[in-house]
């Protein structure tokens, strides 16, 4: 025992090392200067993470105004993260949407309350059964007025529950684009276990809670 004494402490060492040096990388991407995406074809982008990106991208893909949803990662500090990557906790990163929409039918502001309404707010580090940062609630602004947005209805939903909303407020920074095989995932695996005891029923209480924003079934 008293032979691996010397090996345990310099693992220890190596460890907090890279637990420092990683705490840094994410401190400056929580304060670094937002990135604004510049509408293409009339159309804008919105980056959200809410646990499992099979069901936040099922839930805005309802969401009349909505082209499309393409599952990613954003909020970390490595490049060209992959699944696996980001499932260690050690890239900083989040699975992550990027939701394309028509500002002219449906607003940034209303993104935010279906964010809100879609998953449960005071959860930490995760959505029902997924655990562990990469899974952490984050709402990224491009601009002053996007922060703001997101801030006030932060606070006003705090009130409201008498308690501490778990979502972060970062600067969108970059959205990496997520295997080919997690886009469109419930609609081309509804038969999984996770979708029809997850996703489905996820997207079914936010569709309840707000019916008027959905699309039309035609």
């Amino acid at each position: 025992m008293k032979k691996l004494m010397p090996i345990f402490f310099i693992f220890l060492m190596f460890s907090c090392q890279n637990s420092a040096q990683n705490n840094t990388k994410q401190n400056a991407v929580i304060n670094a200067k937002p990135v604004e995406v510049k509408l293409e074809n009339g159309k804008a982008k919105a980056y959200f993470s809410s646990g499992c990106f099979w069901c936040v991208e099922a839930i805005y893909e309802s969401v009349k105004g909505v082209s499309e949803v393409i599952n990613g990662y954003s909020g970390g500090h490595t490049n060209n993260p992959t699944y696996e990557d980001s499932n260690t906790g050690r890239t900083g990163h989040a699975e992550s949407v990027e939701v394309i929409y028509d500002p002219r039918i449906v607003s940034f502001s209303t993104l935010v309350d279906v964010y809100f309404a879609s998953q449960n707010p005071t959860q930490v580090n995760g959505q029902g059964p997924d655990h562990g940062t990469q899974y952490r609630s984050i709402i990224f602004y491009q601009n002053e007025e996007q922060k703001n947005i997101i801030e006030s209805k932060k606070a006003e939903l705090e009130k409201k529950l008498n308690a501490e909303v778990a979502a972060e407020v970062y600067p969108f920074q970059k959205f990496w684009k997520a295997e080919n095989y997690h886009q469109n995932y419930v609609k081309l695996h509804p038969e999984n276990r996770y979708v029809q005891g997850v996703s489905i029923p996820r997207l079914n209480r936010f569709k309840s809670k707000f019916p008027e924003l959905l699309k039309d079934k035609s």
